[in-house]
């Protein structure tokens, strides 16, 4: 436990009466922390010098103790494998007093080779599926370690790490393996623990050992010369990384990301033109088993609950899947692994629009995130970048070279010790063979006569007359020759940090070449895909409500008076667009909210609420609503006098929640907008505000804006003083205000504009303002404008042509 990271146990202000009790807050604020850091340090992070959880580090040391090796250094078969109960039980017993299933289920991760890139443990017997299926018993399945494990338990004996007493004291167990590689980043891990999560992908070892040796030889390595290296993860399943680079960069810069990830797949030909669409690789986490339901989702959806029917969107998808997929089959097995065949409608739909709707609307397309926290160097939790991952490991690997030199050296020159003593004995053979037969102490006999150490002495006594013979002092001469040539390499590497480097260099290419293999993974940027649902381009005249019920008809040029409402109900405006068009709903709180004309309901009925096409904000009034195409332009403004322009396009959200697009201070309301140019448009030409008039036609673009505020004066500029905010916003100042004024709308125009507003007694009034008037009230925008002598208060300002 890292006691610097508890508060203090002391109550930092102690009872008067001396009872040195401790503060309940204090004491559960450590107990928690205890308990967080146990959990993630214990169980749920990895470490950053091997890579391995506590009970992933127990199984693999276990099972090195039990000697289930791969292979010998003999070259033998290695070990035969035994039951993972056997492993199981061996690992509780005496490393791991924890649950036999959490045990087994680290065991079992670590010996599929679609959850782990480089397996550690070799399983024998079932152990579970990509599609979720679990594995066999314990008592069925058989295990022992894999050949790559060699390059973290190789060098355990040889004084390269801690150990510390298992959790009974009977016995020790290391705090790290002696790891070769950065196994954190060749298998990568996933955990949640106590207020931190990690998510590791998996790489290719052959780029990492690039990546470690290219660091090791130059620690001032670029990060592009760094992630050209290691361009991204390289998951056990393959499949491929759409993400650009920069997006992979700045998630291994930071330790947090996101990427994107696609399946792969092939197209097959058969008879008589027919092609199938087959996937043979999964993006991580994805198995053939998901996408097969979500398949089954998609063409049988069921309705949702509080709802009576399917929904429109539910409705529309259905019929757009089906309308290009005709059979899925799930052809996995042995021989292929992922093997999922799509079969199209018909031959002639285009393998591209297929493949589009199954990336779209299935996992075939998913993120998979970067989180890399683990327990660093320092034995702390912390989030990590690529490169710190790697210059930590670099660190533990030299410090394990070095601790596992001196210890080598330490045995070396203990074997000199000995040799130089035995050479001693045969240079003077005989008078040693009569000093043990004539002396009582014959060990304080030869010390005090060949100047020999204790050791050396007691080595000489227990010595076997056959190793006395002519032939043994050669071969000691020799073995001395060659201890002592390694002697020099030992401390050259001990005592030159460039001879640790090289060999550190060495042994890392070595094991590259060993067990590096080729990447799975293609990394290939691509554009998300979405699905375009197709819609007939065909014209429809959408019809809204004064409380905000729509619906559409088919064509143009109907009849206002044809429209029936609920009771207390009337027209708001008819806009008559196509069927590719979108609807813009204005809220009071100057967000937009989007809804395509297509998903509007149609008939004679009384339509459908707009607010349940939209997710409106509690206290938000729907104040304006606009259909036309995406390149029609509207001039927005606020009670407060700024305006500006801005296409359908710019207001366009996917999302039902719409986007904040006209900013609006406290007090302050949203304007009716109006349109500049770009669709047609009913023009009124008779009868009240918000009444359409009989004809349509196609808007011709505004030359001018006309403003009018509620204490009456009017302003008029030329259109061109306005600028267009794709991203929405403030806008500049329309009109100049008078104290207590506020605008009461802004409306282009090229020929004449009209003015509603309130008279005498409540009654509405209005009155068109033609050039010549407007002309009158010309200024340069921001000014004051010209007072009107209307004989009403303005409350809006409509175009007319």
């Amino acid at each position: 436990m890292t006691d610097d990271l508890l508060p203090p146990l002391n109550p930092p202000n102690p009872p008067a009466d001396g009872d040195d009790g401790l503060n309940l807050a204090t004491y559960a604020q450590r107990a928690y922390l205890e308990y967080a850091l146990s959990v993630v340090k214990g169980r749920a992070l990895p470490d950053v010098c091997d890579g391995q959880k506590p009970v992933q580090r127990r199984i693999l040391y276990s099972m090195s103790r039990m000697g289930l090796g791969f292979g010998g250094a003999n070259g033998n078969t290695g070990a035969k494998p035994v039951k993972c109960a056997r492993v199981v039980g061996d690992v509780l017993g005496r490393f791991h007093p924890h649950g036999d299933q959490a045990a087994y289920e680290a065991l079992v991760r670590m010996a599929q080779d679609f959850s782990q890139r480089y397996p550690l443990i070799d399983g024998q017997g079932n152990f579970g599926s990509r599609d979720g299926d679990g594995a066999a018993a314990m008592r069925y399945t058989e295990a022992r370690l894999a050949k790559i494990t060699s390059l973290l338990l190789d060098e355990i004996d040889q004084g390269t790490v801690d150990f510390q007493p298992n959790y009974d004291g009977s016995t020790e167990e290391p705090k790290q393996l002696p790891a070769r590689l950065p196994f954190a980043l060749l298998n990568g891990a996933s955990g949640i623990a106590v207020g931190l999560a990690t998510e590791i992908p998996s790489h290719n070892l052959r780029e990492i050992a690039e990546a470690c040796v290219a660091l090791i030889k130059t620690p001032q390595l670029s990060d592009e010369e760094l992630y050209a290296l290691v361009p991204g993860p390289d998951f056990p399943g393959g499949a491929q990384i759409i993400s650009p680079a920069s997006d992979i960069a700045d998630a291994y810069r930071t330790g947090r990301g996101s990427l994107k990830c696609r399946a792969r797949w092939k197209i097959e030909d058969l008879a008589r033109g027919q092609w199938q669409l087959v996937v043979t690789e999964l993006p991580p986490g994805v198995s053939t088993q998901r996408v097969l339901e979500e398949i089954e989702e998609l063409t049988n959806p069921k309705v949702k609950a509080g709802k009576k029917a399917l929904s429109q969107d539910q409705t529309q998808l259905k019929a757009s899947i089906l309308a290009v997929l005709d059979v899925v089959r799930d052809e996995s097995g042995k021989e292929n692994a992922v093997r999922l065949v799509f079969e199209p409608k018909t031959s002639r739909i285009e393998q591209q629009e297929l493949i589009t709707a199954l990336l779209a609307h299935t996992s075939l397309e998913s993120s998979s995130p970067i989180n890399l926290t683990m327990v660093g160097l320092d034995g702390r939790p912390t989030q990590k970048s690529f490169r710190q991952m790697l210059m930590e490991w670099i660190s533990f690997r030299q410090t394990t070279i070095e601790r596992r030199s001196r210890h080598r050296l330490a045995k070396v020159l203990d074997r000199i010790h000995i040799l130089e003593g035995r050479q001693t004995v045969l240079l003077n053979i005989d008078e040693v063979i009569a000093i043990i037969r004539q002396s009582d102490e014959p060990k304080a006999a030869l010390i005090a006569r060949f100047n020999l150490s204790d050791r050396q002495a007691e080595d000489i006594l227990e010595i076997r007359l056959r190793q006395l013979a002519r032939l043994e002092a050669i071969k000691i001469e020799q073995e001395l020759s060659e201890l002592r040539i390694e002697q020099g390499k030992l401390e050259e590497i001990i005592n030159s940090p460039a001879a640790l480097r090289r060999l550190m260099v060495k042994e890392i290419e070595a094991d590259a070449k060993t067990f590096g293999d080729a990447r799975r993974t293609l990394i290939q940027t691509e554009k998300k895909a979405v699905a375009e649902v197709k819609v007939v381009d065909e014209p429809v005249t959408v019809v809204v409500s004064q409380k905000g019920w729509v619906r559409t008809r088919g064509g143009h040029g109907h009849e206002a008076s044809t429209f029936a409402f609920k009771a207390g109900d009337g027209l708001y405006d008819t806009f008559e667009c196509r069927s590719v068009d979108t609807l813009l709903v204005f809220g009071s709180n100057g967000r937009v909210y989007s809804v395509a004309v297509s998903l509007l309901p149609g008939g004679r009925g009384d339509g459908q609420p707009v607010t349940t096409l939209i997710e409106l904000e509690s206290g938000t009034q729907l104040l304006y609503y606009f259909a036309g195409p995406a390149a029609a332009t509207l001039l927005l403004s606020s009670t407060a006098a700024y305006g500006f322009m801005a296409t359908v396009a710019n207001m366009v959200s996917r999302q039902k929640a719409g986007k904040a697009f006209v900013t609006c201070n406290e007090g302050d309301t949203l304007c009716k907008p109006s349109l500049v140019s770009g669709a047609q448009g009913r023009v009124p030409t008779s009868g009240t505000s918000g009444t359409p008039g009989t004809a349509a036609a196609l808007v011709a673009p505004a030359t001018h804006v006309a403003c009018a505020s509620t204490g009456g004066r009017i302003l008029t500029f030329e259109i061109g003083e306005l600028k267009s905010m794709a991203t929405g916003g403030r806008g500049l100042m329309l009109l100049d205000l008078e104290p207590k004024d506020t605008l009461a709308g802004a409306a282009a125009y090229t020929r004449s504009v009209r003015i509603e507003g309130i008279g005498r007694g409540g009654k509405e009034r209005e009155e068109t303002l033609e050039i010549r008037s407007l002309n009158n009230a010309r200024a340069l925008r921001g000014r004051k404008g010209k007072a009107a002598d209307l004989g009403f208060k303005p409350t809006g300002v409509t175009r007319v042509e």
